[in-house]
């Protein structure tokens, strides 16, 4: 209760209209069939089990509702939970952790950015998935192409990419081809493959 009313305070502090606050899944999935709000916030973790309630019920929100994006908050890293929302459909999709949310300028970007269309995971989760790479296709990815790749999956521009890491957007370009190439990304929309890669190492 205490996370719900201090993170719908932050967000109408920034200026985001809150349209509901629930308690539960059943009350949050019927708030956004009434509502259809922009983005739905939610908590892994919900009443009565405090299990995988709130994954079940974003799952359920992408097939009923699929114009609502879903941000995921977690207490912790749970790579299952992560892969099970994203292969809900891997787009307007975000999976942070709870502790990001006091970094308010970043968490308000996050937020904005899964509201645009882009898949967001948290760096903690990124940084776990790229760790136990081992000997499968993220084994050959060079430190750069690996650093890209995470920025990627945070949900950042070509551009973004560039000025974070201090490099043009013609080499962004070259890693992202070699990324997607190393990781046997089949061809499709150039958006779909980042996606493609993002799943890639979740799935490894």
């Amino acid at each position: 209760m205490l996370l719900r009313a201090g993170l719908a305070r932050l967000l109408e502090d920034e200026g985001i209209e809150v349209v509901a606050a629930t308690a539960d899944g059943p009350s949050l999935l019927q708030a956004v069939r009434t509502l259809r709000p922009d983005v739905a916030i939610v908590d892994i973790r919900l009443p009565p089990d405090f299990t995988d309630e709130g994954v079940r019920t974003a799952v359920e929100i992408r097939r009923t509702c699929p114009g609502t994006a879903i941000l995921v908050l977690s207490q912790y890293i749970e790579q299952r939970y992560a892969q099970k929302l994203l292969d809900a459909g891997p787009s307007h999709i975000g999976y942070l952790l709870k502790q990001r949310v006091g970094e308010v300028d970043e968490f308000i970007a996050a937020l904005r950015r899964v509201a645009a269309g882009a898949t967001v995971l948290d760096p903690e989760v990124v940084s776990q998935l790229l760790g136990r790479a081992g000997a499968d296709p993220l084994g050959t990815l060079t430190s750069r192409e690996r650093e890209v790749l995470e920025l990627m999956a945070t949900g950042r521009t070509n551009t973004a990419i560039g000025m974070q890491l201090a490099i043009a957007d013609r080499t962004v370009e070259k890693h992202i081809t070699a990324i997607l190439t190393k990781l046997d990304i089949p061809d499709g929309p150039y958006d779909h493959r980042r996606i493609l890669a993002v799943l890639a190492h979740l799935r490894g």
